[in-house]
């Protein structure tokens, strides 16, 4: 990918993403090719933030928005249920309601594996004009590279938990992020006292539906899966049943839940499984609301 830019430009790590700026006066827009099996053009807007008669001293903030045509609709883990055009507006209201009364801060999901943290979080940080980072990705980067299940095996839990708990840390020294928690990080207090410094939102889903998507996915990259011979959902369902009664109590500690049987309930739909990702994340603005209104 070949860019031209009039002036020299450089990112920064995300460990010194400490501030950034929604709305500019200028854009540089350009199409990216990515994938082995397809080929999508992705709009990327870069905006420079200026103001008269001073000059371009302050952070840039790369924005992307990705076009609908030729890609795939946004997927929750075992689907893919395109947004409607009103979803979507009623999101991009939404955001622009209740940035103000989140004054740049953070927004941590949090809940179990599989219920859709990083693909909701995704939506919330382009309709919010935040960045996105997803703490698993961040500690594989640390790591070296290594993936989630590979750090388990070769250094334990409670290795991948030190991880974890020092890229919250990081985390919480910055703004205008949402952030995609691992399923455990809720079970050790210190993460809470970081993830407070902005707002915590626990994505409750049943577990029979976690256990369908995940079954539906295979389990190979979720560690703290049993693979015992039997029936796939079945023994997912189990360990599942498990992990949640061991952090159930924990989940309930964030600031905000948004129910997806809640959501349904009033969609008048009985699978939670087709409700999208912008609906879900419209939930999540909603009862952020509440929590800073009330």
């Amino acid at each position: 990918m070949e860019i031209k830019v009039s002036q020299s430009l450089q990112l920064s790590t995300w460990m010194n993403l400490e501030k950034t700026a929604r709305k500019s006066n200028g854009s540089l827009r350009f199409a990216q090719k990515c994938g082995e099996q397809h080929c999508y053009k992705t709009p990327i807007s870069y905006h420079l933030p200026t103001r008269k008669g001073r000059s371009l001293q302050r952070p840039l903030v790369l924005k992307v928005s990705r076009s609908s045509e030729n890609l795939p609709a946004p997927m929750l883990e075992s689907g893919c249920f395109p947004a409607s055009l009103d979803e979507t507006k009623i999101l991009e209201n939404k955001a622009e309601e209740i940035e103000q009364h989140l004054n740049g801060r953070c927004i941590y999901l949090v809940g179990m594996m599989g219920s859709g943290k990083t693909t909701v979080g995704k939506v919330l940080s382009e309709a919010l004009g935040y960045s996105f980072y997803d703490c698993d990705t961040l500690i594989e980067q640390t790591v070296g590279g290594t993936t989630v299940a590979e750090i388990f095996k070769l250094h334990g839990e409670s290795f991948f938990r030190d991880n974890e708990t020092e890229v919250l840390r990081n985390l919480s020294m910055m703004h205008r992020m949402v952030i995609s928690t691992g399923g455990g990080a809720v079970v050790r207090p210190i993460n809470w006292r970081y993830m407070q410094k902005g707002m915590s939102v626990w994505l409750d889903v049943p577990l029979e539906a976690l256990a369908r998507r995940i079954t539906a996915v295979g389990t190979d990259s979720r560690p703290l899966l049993h693979h015992e011979a039997g029936d796939p959902y079945l023994k997912t369902k189990k360990r599942l049943t498990t992990l949640f009664k061991e952090r159930g109590e924990a989940y309930a500690n964030a600031n905000a839940r948004v129910s997806l049987e809640n959501i349904a309930n009033k969609l008048r739909d009985k699978d939670v499984c087709n409700l999208t990702p912008t609906i879900i994340a419209i939930e999540v603005l909603e009862q952020i609301e509440k929590f800073l209104t009330k």
